[in-house]
C-alpha cells in the first residue's frame, strides 16, 4: 500500500489538498468511505486488490482522518465533484466506484455526473435516499453503544470505548464526525436524489448486509430500484460495513459483476 498526496483545483472551491491510498495493479477501482472513516475502506482495499489483482484507490474525504477541508468543500456534490476532478488528474479509463455508507451516496453522486471515465457501481449499504417507509437511522443522537449495535452484524468484534483512546486519536474521530455533518448533515440524505437517480446511466450492484440497523435493507431495495440498471444482493451475516464485517462476501459478489 502506498500513500499518495494530490493537489487539486475545483471550481467554486479552489484549491483542495487530498491523500489516498493505492494498492495493486490492473483496472481501477475509486473505493469511497463512509462516516466511518478511511480505516473502513483501506483494509478492504488491499484485500481487493490482491484477490482480483486490480488496482485501488481509496481516498480520505477532506476533513477524515485528520486532514483539511477547505471551507467551499461542503456537501456530498462537492465530494462527488472533487473526485471527477481526481479521474480526469489519473487519467483513468472504466473505473468502477466501490461506495460505503455515505462513500455510497458520493458515488451515486459521480455516476451522476457522466464523467465518461465510470464504468461501473458498486453500493455498500449506501445512505442518501429518502424512504420515509424505512428512514435512516438518527446517527448523531445515539451514542457510540448504539451505533455499534446497529452498524455490525456482531458488536462485539468491533465495539471500542472511544475514552480510552490517544487523545490524537480522539481528536480524529471529533473531527470524523464534524466532517460528516458538514458533508451529509444530520437527516443524511437529499430528497431530490431518488428521483435523479433515473439517470445513471452504469451498471450497478446494490450490496447491503442483511444485518444493517442504520439502513435495512427494503432501505437498499428502493436504492435499487430507483437505479435502472441495477442488480441487488443481500449479504448474509453482515451490517452496516460488509467491507469490514466479511469482506470476502463483498468481493466474491463483486467477482462476476466488475
Amino acid at each position: 500500500m502506498t500513500v499518495v498526496a494530490h493537489h487539486l483545483k475545483i471550481a467554486d472551491v479552489g484549491a483542495v489538498d487530498l491523500t489516498m491510498t493505492e494498492s495493486g495493479e490492473g483496472p481501477a477501482f475509486l473505493l469511497l468511505h463512509g462516516g466511518a472513516g478511511p480505516q473502513s475502506m483501506t483494509g478492504f482495499a488491499e484485500s481487493l486488490a490482491s484477490a482480483r489483482g486490480v488496482r485501488t484507490i481509496a481516498p480520505t474525504h477532506p476533513g477524515f482522518g485528520g486532514t483539511a477541508r477547505p471551507s467551499g468543500l461542503a456537501s456530498i456534490a462537492g465530494l462527488a465533484r472533487l473526485y471527477a476532478a481526481l479521474l480526469d488528474e489519473l487519467d483513468l479509463r472504466d473505473v468502477t466506484l466501490v461506495g460505503n455508507s455515505v462513500g455510497g451516496w458520493i458515488a451515486a453522486e459521480l455516476a451522476l455526473i457522466h464523467s465518461p471515465r465510470i464504468g461501473r457501481l458498486v453500493l455498500l449499504d449506501a445512505v442518501g435516499l429518502e424512504v420515509q417507509e424505512h428512514p435512516i437511522a438518527d446517527f448523531f443522537s445515539l451514542s457510540m453503544d448504539a451505533v455499534f449495535k446497529l452498524s455490525f452484524h456482531d458488536p462485539a468484534a468491533f465495539r471500542i470505548d472511544p475514552s480510552t483512546l490517544p487523545p490524537a486519536a480522539q481528536a480524529v474521530a471529533v473531527g470524523n464526525r464534524a466532517a460528516l455533518d458538514v458533508y451529509a448533515g444530520t437527516a443524511m440524505s437529499d430528497p431530490t436524489l431518488r428521483d435523479r437517480l433515473g439517470a445513471v446511466d452504469v451498471p450497478a450492484l446494490v450490496l447491503w448486509g442483511d444485518s444493517d440497523g442504520i439502513v435495512d435493507p427494503r432501505y437498499g431495495q428502493a436504492y435499487a430500484a430507483a437505479i435502472p440498471q441495477a442488480q441487488f444482493h443481500v449479504l448474509p451475516k453482515c451490517g452496516h460495513l460488509p467491507q469490514l464485517e466479511a469482506p470476502e462476501l463483498v468481493i466474491a459478489a463483486m467477482q462476476g459483476f466488475s
